[in-house]
């Protein structure tokens, strides 16, 4: 390995004592505490021949067995200051450093290092001589001074020193011997002929290790403050330790008895190697932190669910249908299914979970039958309010993690029943909504799929659930609210509005004896005659259940028990005279036909939410230039059904003797009466259109008929729904007959037995069936074909339509 230098530099042959991970500077000590190796040899070679030795460091630290490439190229020449022996055969040295020194050639002989030098003379630089030394020695200084809390005493040393050696070079090699830690920058500076230069690469590096000293510093500050507060904490939590002990109470205690309610509880393993997990987290938890408080919880709610408890059953087909008789008049379609249920579970218990859903107008005992249904199968129930939900983490609960977690609504019906298998009661179904919170409709899929929720998981405890032995009984009012996902995954039982004689006896046999009661009144004190009870129904109450029906028979109660408690009087009857005095003037009007067959004025039937309700259509035909008004808050389905039956009747104007042209002659108003209440569905449409053709026609319509069905474009009458519930408001307003579209014929089983035998059924095929049974004509034919109808629901041919067939 060779070099060059300055020609006018002195070569010499030294030995050379390697230096590892250190550099040693001319005009500075250098104490090596055990030579050893090839140093040792050296100084030995050295010391005999009185000669100097070179300071050479090594370029990598790791490296243990070296060679002539193994060393820096410049290196330091220096002399034997002191020596001394040690215990263990090595020599502690101190060496005067002397010179720079350029390697030319390094050679090995006999584990001995020799280097041919090129010794240098350092130039004489003064701080004044130099413009540019004086900024940079300043910033040098103001640099050690910076260091020197990091420091002390090299930076003190160093700073002392630097303030009084005025010579640049020596100034420069002591402060980067005393102060730089990185000995490749070290060499870096002993590189450097130039003294000033050598002042900036040493404010460079001192920057460099000033940055990370205050670094260092805020690290340890902020160490320090916190093993600070840890002790302090420590030493508070010792001291509530011991005041616990002194109380009764250990933190330990409350760890061994969560270990002994895990182990007692018939846990699968899968549940119980996640809350011994748990608890051994909250073992390890620091008492007062606020993971422990969410550790606790979570171990609280999992304890708490009734993982393997299950409720055996034990009742009879006929102790239930007692159960069921008892609790609700009528109902008999939901009763034969539950008993039907019951039948199949004494016969075989692989029967899957049961979803059933109670579909019908308020008040008619939706939420009680499931009530029933769960003393009938004898199991805990627990109820679940859907109404107005619109966050999915109300069924599945949220991340434990979070501030306020809950486990779901599922989670929390377990917990309250106690048991696995209880009857779930899932209410207002319909009235689910969803948002950017999410989907909570979605959310049941999983909960009412008896493939699905064996494994059900809440996101809360993030463990599994069997729901598949749960029954789950929703209510709804309508099938609309109800989303199409979960309509596929329920059977649908249907309560339909009661009659009046079903509400008669339901408030004779339940709610009378139950307001009673809860008022402190006796059957003496108070009697309730079938008429009393029946003009309530009538006048003072307009509903398909009986909800405003037991408050009205409330405040009849409130008001006796106060005459009683005056001493006013002793007993009190409920008969139609007595009645004003305890609810005043009769607040509903029964609809009646209109004595006179009125013109453009036809009876429609519609379907609520509260149950059936006769409609009224009237129609006005006045000169104009053919527009039509449609009033009555009517929504898109129903204008759709008007255009439709405009059209219709354009199509047949001339076989119902109406002038072709009345559509660009006459303005026609179509409205349907109390506008302020929202009307909108499909079976408005053949009611329209024989309003339409009385109006236009000027022949009156036949005030006794009532009508319910949807019209395509070529008169054909569609099916409707909610039949039950529209014949009830047909017989409550004394219709004689109801016209009904043929395809609905199989839903006259279902009419009410009161109902069927009080009103006339008429099954249409078309328009021109409903107009020829509506339209007054006087005796003359309104339109040439006829068609086939029946009476109290049984088909019977036509007269005219049977004499044809002849």
């Amino acid at each position: 390995m060779e070099t060059t230098f300055k020609a006018h530099a002195t070569v010499r042959n030294l030995p050379v004592i390697p230096l590892r991970g250190n550099v040693a500077f001319p005009h500075t000590h250098y104490r090596i505490d055990a030579l050893s190796g090839s140093a040792a040899f050296a100084f030995a070679e050295a010391l005999n021949a009185g000669e100097d030795v070179l300071l050479l460091t090594q370029k990598d630290i790791m490296q243990d067995t070296l060679d002539a490439d193994s060393f820096f190229m410049v290196g330091t020449v220096a002399k034997t200051k002191k020596v001394v022996q040690n215990s263990d055969m090595t020599r502690t040295v101190v060496f005067e450093c002397l010179n720079r020194a350029a390697v030319l050639q390094v050679s090995e002989n006999e584990n001995v290092f020799r280097a041919l030098i090129a010794e240098m003379g350092e130039p004489d630089v003064s701080v004044d001589a130099v413009p540019d030394a004086k900024q940079k020695i300043s910033v040098l200084r103001e640099l050690l001074a910076k260091m020197e809390p990091f420091a002390k005493e090299p930076a003190h040393t160093a700073y002392l020193a630097a303030s009084s050696i005025e010579d640049v070079g020596a100034m420069s090699d002591f402060v980067a011997s005393s102060v730089l830690t990185d000995y490749t920058v070290k060499q870096l500076v002993l590189d450097e002929i130039d003294p000033v230069q050598r002042v900036s690469y040493i404010n460079d590096a001192l920057r460099n290790e000033l940055e990370r000293l205050q670094c260092e510093a805020s690290v340890q500050a902020t160490v320090q403050e916190n093993i600070e507060e840890n002790h302090r904490e420590y030493y508070l939590r010792e001291q509530l330790k011991a005041i616990q002990n002194e109380l009764g109470g250990d933190e330990d205690e409350e760890i061994r008895e969560y270990s002994e309610l895990i182990e007692k509880a018939n846990l699968s393993k899968e549940v119980k190697d996640k809350l011994q997990k748990e608890l051994s987290r909250l073992a390890k938890t620091p008492y007062g932190a606020a993971e422990s408080t969410v550790l606790r919880n979570y171990l609280d709610t999992c304890l708490d669910i009734p993982w393997n408890a299950y409720a055996e059953e034990s009742s009879t087909v006929a102790e239930a249908a007692e159960i069921l008789n008892a609790d609700h008049d009528g109902l008999d379609k939901v009763k034969e299914r539950i008993l039907e249920y019951i039948a199949v579970r004494q016969i075989s218990d692989k029967v899957k979970s049961q979803i059933l859903c109670l579909v019908g107008p308020p008040g008619v005992g939706k939420t009680s039958i499931a009530l029933s249904i769960a003393r009938a199968l004898k199991r805990p129930y627990a109820r679940i309010s859907l109404g107005g939900i619109r966050d999915e983490a109300d069924i599945r609960g949220h991340r434990k993690t979070y501030v306020g977690a809950m486990p779901g609504r599922i989670v929390e019906a377990l917990t309250h029943a106690k048991v696995m298998n209880p009857v779930i009661i899932l209410d207002e179904i319909d009235k689910l909504t969803s948002n950017q919170m999410g989907d909570p409709a979605s959310a049941l899929l999983e909960v009412l799929d008896p493939e699905q929720n064996k494994n059900f998981r809440d996101h809360f405890t993030e463990l599994p659930m069997n729901l598949s032995e749960c029954i789950f009984i929703a209510t709804a009012n309508y099938y609309g609210g109800i989303p199409a996902p979960l309509l596929d995954r329920m059977e649908i039982l249907e309560l339909n509005s009661y009659t009046d004689s079903e509400k008669l006896d339901i408030a004779s046999h339940h709610l009378i004896p139950k307001q009673l009661e809860s008022h402190g009144l006796t059957p003496k004190q108070l009697r309730f005659t079938h008429d009393g009870i029946l003009e309530i129904i009538r006048h003072y109450t307009k509903e398909s259940g009986v909800r405003q029906l037991e408050r009205e028979i409330a405040a009849i109660c409130r008001k006796v028990a106060k005459k009683i408690a005056e001493n006013t009087a002793k007993t009190a009857c409920v008969t139609p005279k007595t009645l004003k005095q305890y609810l005043g003037a009769r607040k509903f009007f029964e609809d009646t036909p209109e004595a006179q067959p009125p013109v453009g004025v036809v009876n429609g039937l519609a379907y609520t939410s509260a149950g059936g309700d006769l409609l009224k259509v009237e129609v006005l035909v006045m000169e104009g230039t053919g527009k039509v008004e449609l009033t009555g808050s009517l929504g898109d389905v129903m204008k759709e059904s008007a255009r439709i039956a405009i059209s219709f009747v354009r199509s047949v104007s001339d076989r119902l003797g109406i002038a072709p042209d009345f559509y660009l002659k006459k303005d026609i108003h179509i409205h349907f009466p109390e506008g302020a209440i929202p009307k909108d569905g499909p079976s408005a449409g053949i009611t329209m259109t024989c309003a339409i053709v009385s109006a236009l026609t000027g022949l009156p319509a036949r005030p006794d008929v009532a009508m319910t069905g949807e019209m395509t474009l070529r008169g054909k009458i569609m099916p409707i729904g909610g039949l039950k519930e529209k014949t009830m408001a047909a017989y409550r307003a004394g219709i004689r007959q109801v016209l009904i579209p043929r395809l609905n014929a199989t839903d006259l089983e279902e009419i009410d037995a009161e109902a069927k035998k009080h009103l006339e059924f008429i099954l249409c095929d078309s328009a021109e069936d409903a107009l020829r049974h509506t339209i007054i004509t006087g005796g003359a034919p309104l339109l040439t074909h006829h068609a086939t109808h029946t009476v109290s629901g049984q088909l019977t041919p036509h007269p005219a339509s049977a004499k044809r067939k002849k």
